[in-house]
């Protein structure tokens, strides 16, 4: 293993991933980490529509936004935490997930909860990413 690569892996011995995602993501010593805030579903002007799976196309333009802003890709991305406020349309979202980052999956939390910042979103999208 070069010592300067995200390595993702699942562990030999324990059960598979139960969805697109990786048990264990291992960054080299020398990387820069990029936090962001997690993303929701305004649209260009600042609007949340009332749709679960427009709010998730929404929240996938501006996750683009803000990893172009740093030149990272979806190599770089090495942890999403999503959370919830109603269930998603995992086919929906997996097809704009790979629409952005192709079959590169990081590690990955889901959580369903009651309510998030404002009563209208629906779905935040949390992402860590490292660039060596």
């Amino acid at each position: 293993m070069d010592k300067n690569t995200i390595v993702r892996s699942n562990p030999a011995g324990m059960p598979g991933p139960v969805g697109n995602y990786t048990h264990l993501t291992k960054i080299p010593r020398n990387a820069e980490l990029y936090v962001t805030s997690g993303q929701i579903g305004t649209d260009k002007d600042g609007r949340i529509p009332e749709p679960m799976n427009e709010q998730i196309r929404n929240t996938f333009d501006n996750i683009k936004s803000v990893l172009d802003s740093e030149n990272l890709t979806s190599e770089n991305v090495i942890k999403a935490n999503l959370w919830a406020t109603e269930k998603i349309d995992w086919d929906f979202l997996y097809a704009d997930w790979e629409a952005l980052f192709g079959g590169s999956y990081p590690a990955m939390t889901v959580g369903y909860i009651s309510e998030l910042g404002l009563p209208e979103i629906k779905i935040e999208i949390e992402l860590w990413a490292a660039k060596v």
